[in-house]
């Protein structure tokens, strides 16, 4: 699939989601699933994300917030990652962080705090290898 909504959108999600995670999404991809994972970089990530109306940051802040409110916690942990590659700092997704634990409840802020700690770690101790 090539469109130009699909290309901004595999161009777009690449740089928020990671080049890696992207590739592997699309390299995991069979007959059944394939065409999915196509609408998903064209609507998604072309359709909304590649608008800019809104800064990449502030759809991270946004997308934080509702997939906590979701309790989806594996795209979560996803878009806590592009939040961080999308400029947030550490202090802002603190604060974001306490905001889901007050609007969204105190057991779905403990799970985002509980991930963010383990990226956060992980992020660490790849800076200290570098």
């Amino acid at each position: 699939m090539t469109t130009e909504r699909f290309d901004q959108g595999l161009a777009k999600r690449k740089a928020v989601l990671g080049d890696e995670y992207v590739e592997a999404s699309f390299n995991n991809a069979d007959s059944f699933n394939r065409e999915f994972q196509e609408l998903v970089t064209e609507y998604c990530w072309g359709g909304c994300w590649a608008d800019e109306t809104l800064s990449a940051r502030d759809r991270s802040l946004m997308n934080l917030t509702m997939i906590a409110a979701l309790n989806r916690m594996h795209e979560w942990e996803l878009h806590f990652r592009g939040a961080i590659r999308n400029g947030l700092s550490r202090d802002e997704l603190r604060s974001v962080l306490h905001q889901i634990a007050i609007y969204c409840g105190i057991p779905v802020g403990v799970e985002c705090f509980r991930i963010a700690r383990r990226v956060l770690d992980e992020l660490d101790t790849e800076l200290d290898t570098a």
